[in-house]
């Protein structure tokens, strides 16, 4: 049963939300970071501007262009250039050491890891170019022989064992020039060779094995984005070109209006499409 004097319920939620408030107000107020240097923290994680300007909370629709913009504001520059050098400090780990390290895997020789022999086949050096064997292989099938002509029946007729080509097949040989089955071409060979004894490079470019349906797989790092990242690194690709006219401003013609005034031009466009 209520009490008489007990607050009718609206009041009671009145009275409840006024003291949230006054608690809101004296609770300490944490500062959001602002979006631009979010962006420059989840840019070190990746180096990817697209993903990082969409970590940070800019549009998906337009990240390419913020990251874009951002990177290409001086600001922002100075803070990522900060950011990276205190990382560098706090490692150890200094730009000349990566750019070593991407320039190792990127003109590292993959033949170190693995290469394609064209081998003699089994045909090239047999007598006669016939069928040849290894000492293995003869004494298997004189055996499987053997073992015929003791099952079957007398009346059956099995002739004598043929050694065809004879034995010394040897692999390794180079395909022979006269060879009547494989025209000298001979057969292919993979190679993988032993990874205790790579060298620096092709340690580096190595990146480990796998095992398919048709056998190994060795795996190695993008030898074409390392270098691409060392490029980066010297400033060899410029993402912006300006360009200035003759009195140093910028250059008012588009490269369209240029070709268009150009006699001949091979866009292989009529002129008047070149010039819209």
């Amino acid at each position: 049963m209520a009490r008489k004097d007990a607050p009718p319920p609206a009041k009671n939620k009145a009275v409840a939300k006024t003291a949230a408030r006054k608690a809101a107000k004296k609770a300490p107020q944490q500062h959001a970071v602002p979006r631009a240097d979010l962006f420059v923290l989840e840019y070190l994680k990746d180096m990817n501007g697209r993903q990082a300007a969409i970590r940070a909370g800019y549009s998906p629709i337009s990240a390419r262009q913020t990251a874009s913009d951002l990177l290409a504001t001086p600001e922002i520059q100075q803070k990522v250039a900060e950011a990276m050098a205190a990382r560098s400090e706090a490692t150890g780990i200094e730009g000349q050491m990566v750019l070593d390290r991407f320039w190792a895997i990127a003109t590292a020789d993959p033949r170190d890891l693995i290469e394609l022999h064209r081998v003699c086949c089994r045909y090239c050096y047999g007598k006669g170019h016939r069928y040849q064997r290894t000492p293995k292989e003869m004494n298997q099938a004189e055996r499987e022989h053997k073992a015929l002509v003791a099952a079957a029946e007398k009346d059956a007729k099995i002739g004598e064992f043929d050694p065809e080509g004879g034995i010394g097949f040897n692999p390794y040989r180079d395909p022979h020039p006269d060879c009547p089955e494989c025209f000298g071409e001979g057969e292919e060979r993979v190679v993988a060779k032993d990874t205790r004894d790579l060298s620096p490079a092709a340690r580096l470019l190595y990146a480990g094995v796998k095992t398919t349906q048709h056998g190994l797989e060795i795996k190695t790092h993008d030898q074409v984005a390392a270098l691409r990242d060392v490029g980066k690194h010297l400033g060899l690709f410029k993402e912006k070109v300006e360009l200035t006219g003759k009195d140093g401003g910028p250059l008012k013609h588009t490269m369209t209006d240029l070709l268009s005034e150009i006699d001949g031009a091979g866009t292989g466009l009529p002129r008047h499409a070149r010039a819209e």
